[in-house]
C-alpha cells in the first residue's frame, strides 16, 4: 500500500493539485497543527477541502495525532532547534499516542497523502510519521511528491 506526502510550500495552487490529481490522490490527512494560518494561502483548511473536492474529488481531513505539539514545533523553528533532537521527539510523541492503533490502517487503502507545509519531505515530521507507520504496519510504501 503507498502512502504520500506533499508540502505545499513554494509550489502554486496549480502545482499542488495537478500534482494530486496525477498521482489519483482522494483523501489528503491534514498532519499540520496549525491548519487555518493566513499564510497558508490556497492550503487554509477551509479553502483546501473545497479545492481538493472540486479539483480532485478528494476528501479532506485533519489528523492532529500526527502534528508535532505548539511547544516541540516551537523549539524547532523559532528557536532553531536540532533536526536530530527534533526527530527524537516527535517520534517519542508520536510513539506515547500510538498512532498505530488508534489509525486505521484500512483507511489508507484510499489513495492518500500526508501534508504539511515543507517544500521537502527530507526535514518535514510527515516523513517521520511516514516511516513510523512503515515500521508499524506492513506493506506501507512512502512515495513523496
Amino acid at each position: 500500500m503507498e502512502i504520500y506526502s506533499i508540502g505545499f510550500t513554494q509550489k502554486s495552487a496549480g502545482e499542488f493539485f495537478d500534482t494530486l490529481k496525477a498521482n489519483g490522490i482522494k483523501r489528503l490527512l491534514d498532519v499540520r497543527l496549525n491548519n487555518t494560518s493566513q499564510l497558508s494561502g490556497f492550503a487554509k483548511q477551509a479553502d483546501l477541502a473545497y479545492f481538493l473536492r472540486e479539483i480532485c474529488g478528494a476528501a479532506y481531513e485533519h489528523e492532529a495525532l500526527l502534528a508535532p505539539t505548539q511547544d516541540l514545533l516551537d523549539r524547532y523553528k523559532k528557536r532553531k532547534g536540532d533536526w536530530d533532537i527534533y526527530t527524537e521527539e516527535y517520534l517519542s510523541l508520536i510513539r506515547s499516542r500510538k498512532v498505530e492503533s488508534v489509525l486505521s490502517k484500512e483507511s489508507f487503502e484510499q489513495k492518500t497523502v500526508l501534508l504539511c507545509s515543507e517544500p521537502t519531505a527530507e526535514h518535514c515530521h510527515r516523513r517521520l510519521a511516514l516511516e513510523y507507520l512503515q515500521q508499524h504496519w506492513e506493506g506501507i510504501v512512502a512515495r513523496h511528491l
